[in-house]
């Protein structure tokens, strides 16, 4: 993770930066080449992706479980039928409906989405960029068109298998999918002392999980920016309907040039996100001049290591899969984004791994867990 502290009030102020969940190790944490390191949840919170009412919710859940539970009995037992079975299939039901009912709504929601799609047409344009003809360098000149591309194409599968918040986190003993993810966001929250009224920006926040989940723990007002426009009207609609628009407004803008003016927030976060930016002291400065003098700056970032060897043919096919598969110009080595964090004027205060620390437990996961069938 990276602290960093500044002086308040100070003219020329440097803000504070903690990456709190590390400087993100690419090589020697990666998946085998080729499958994405995103874990699939057993168990994730649903309700951002359904439309009706969390009571009306419930009472169609049950009811079309036991309909579905009761049929299924009565085809594959007649001679066996009784209402007692029944009562014990019903008990069942009354937790295994809500969770099927769920995955249905959200597998035909997602089905339908993708089918009225029309950027299928962007999917040759986003591998072009990864083509042997096309460099590290070229992918940084190009760096909004390939975020955006890549973001129309990712957004809708992503929520679908993933959730609101799309970021990784490591799964510590006894924790949920869901638990792991709240615990990353509010333990960055509390890393940048933010509460209630606090002025915050999310730097690159997709469709706005993590700033609504930080809102609501800290009671925060937060502006969160991202380059694609499907995934702000995406996040305001859904931060309609969970009541929390008036705290969270997403916007869509570039981070290299933030469209906000000079000492606006507290503080800004940015959660693997700060990646897609081509030069990292021109996103890392761009946060410092919106930043007020003695804010806060916290980010969760992917890099390389000291353990990455540029000659290794593995190594070099792990961080071009990585790449293509998340929609990255160019990852960088640790020291590149200390560097430019203090070639923008931030005091750096902290840098760390965090999967160094040993918080998993027995039976805990690493962030970098591949995906698995």
């Amino acid at each position: 993770g990276l602290r960093a502290s500044s002086p308040v009030g100070s003219t020329s102020f440097v803000g504070r930066l903690c990456a709190c969940a590390s400087l993100r190790a690419v090589v020697f944490l990666a998946p085998p080449a080729g499958i994405s390191s995103k874990r699939l949840p057993i168990a994730r919170n649903c309700a951002d992706s359904l439309c009706l009412p969390a009571m009306e919710r419930t009472g169609v859940e049950l009811a079309v479980g036991l309909v579905v539970g009761a049929v299924a009995v009565m085809i594959m037992n007649p001679a066996n039928f009784s209402f007692s079975g029944l009562a014990s299939m019903a008990a069942l039901l009354l937790l295994v409906g809500p969770m099927a009912w769920k995955g249905l709504r959200l597998t035909l929601t997602f089905v339908s989405s993708l089918s009225k799609s029309k950027k299928h047409d962007k999917i040759d344009g986003y591998n072009n960029q990864y083509d042997n003809s096309k460099s590290a360098n070229d992918r940084n000149k190009d760096y909004a068109k390939l975020v955006d591309s890549y973001y129309d194409l990712a957004t809708e599968f992503y929520e679908w298998g993933w959730g609101t918040s799309f970021h990784f986190a490591d799964r510590r003993e006894g924790e949920t999918f869901q638990q792991s993810i709240l615990r990353h966001e509010y333990f960055l929250a509390g890393r940048m002392n933010i509460s209630k009224g606090t002025t915050v920006l999310d730097c690159g926040c997709g469709i706005g999980g993590p700033a609504r989940n930080i809102a609501r723990f800290t009671g925060a007002n937060i502006k969160a920016i991202t380059i694609n426009q499907f995934q702000v009207n995406r996040g305001n609609a859904i931060s309609v309907r969970e009541g929390i628009r008036d705290q969270v407004e997403l916007i869509q803008g570039d981070f290299m040039k933030l469209p906000f003016e000079d000492n606006s927030f507290d503080a800004v976060y940015a959660i693997e996100s700060t990646c897609h930016a081509p030069d990292r002291s021109g996103v890392y400065g761009e946060i410092m001049r919106v930043l007020k003098p003695g804010g806060v700056f916290a980010c969760y970032e992917w890099c390389l290591t000291d353990k990455y060897d540029a000659k290794d043919e593995r190594h070099r096919k792990l961080k071009r899969d990585i790449e293509v598969g998340d929609g990255l110009p160019d990852l960088v080595h640790t020291s590149v984004c200390t560097k430019a964090l203090k070639d923008a004027g931030f005091e750096v205060s902290e840098a760390r791994d965090f999967m160094q620390d040993g918080h998993l437990g027995s039976g805990g996961e690493p962030w970098y867990t591949p995906l698995t069938a």
